[in-house]
């Protein structure tokens, strides 16, 4: 072997064991910096956004401070007399609609579409759905209750309210981002938003859901599921030390 092909050889070796030895390393500055940030499918947030400036780390990198939209927590009264607060757990994921029980059209399509998702997450303590009447002169509990004799909302978290703690108009218009207005047909007296809004645990929209749109309904429901895994990895079960 000549001194040459030996010498070439070494530096072919040191070469090999410098890759072992640095791979490791480099893929994982990779993958905190890119992967797992984007290992997982993640829904918008939507409403107005302000940056105020600040920073916090996340997977040990600084980033700007966002400060989101959020829907406004304010009381009602359910359906069967009983005070209900909106977002009375932090850690609850909400689907909100609004309704009139005058109304034929879309707040029917809504109930009845939203009776078999909240069925399907029945089991599910973290999610909740409010049904919320923009009629709320003509529409008292025991107004609500008649209306909604064919459907069982018990054992489904599912919350049909009326009696709101501020203006319903505003808390629709400025809160959920849905169209609420009155009317002056009479046959039609209220103006209303055709959409699910998704709300995760931090009082921010995820999501809106048209009924008029095909596949809206199958929609909510698979992005409710990868909200509800967003909202476990977010706050991580805690395991007492006994």
């Amino acid at each position: 072997m000549s001194k040459n092909t030996g010498k070439k050889k070494g530096i072919q070796t040191i070469m090999i064991l410098a890759i072992i030895l640095l791979l490791p390393g480099f893929l994982y500055v990779v993958l905190n910096r890119n992967g797992m940030a984007n290992s997982y499918a993640t829904l918008p947030i939507f409403g107005e956004k302000e940056v105020p400036g600040t920073t916090h780390k996340k997977w040990g990198r600084e980033r700007m401070d966002t400060i989101y939209h959020e829907v406004p927590n304010i009381s009602f009264v359910n359906y069967d007399g009983q005070p209900i607060q909106l977002f009375d757990q932090d850690s609850a994921i909400s689907v909100v609609h609004l309704f009139y029980s005058r109304d034929k059209s879309f707040s029917t399509s809504l109930i009845n579409n939203l009776n078999k998702v909240s069925g399907d997450f029945r089991h599910n303590g973290m999610v909740k759905f409010y049904s919320v009447t923009v009629d709320t002169t003509y529409d008292s509990p025991e107004v609500i209750k008649n209306y909604i004799q064919n459907i069982d909302p018990s054992g489904k978290r599912w919350y049909f309210v009326t009696k709101p703690s501020s203006d319903i108009f505003k808390f629709a218009q400025q809160g959920l981002l849905q169209d609420a207005l009155a009317s002056d047909d009479v046959n039609k007296p209220f103006v209303i938003g055709s959409s699910y809004v998704l709300i995760d645990s931090k009082r921010r929209i995820r999501g809106f859901y048209d009924i008029t749109m095909k596949k809206e309904v199958e929609r909510l429901s698979d992005e409710i599921k990868l909200l509800v895994v967003e909202e476990i990895r977010n706050h991580p079960p805690k395991i007492e030390n006994k």
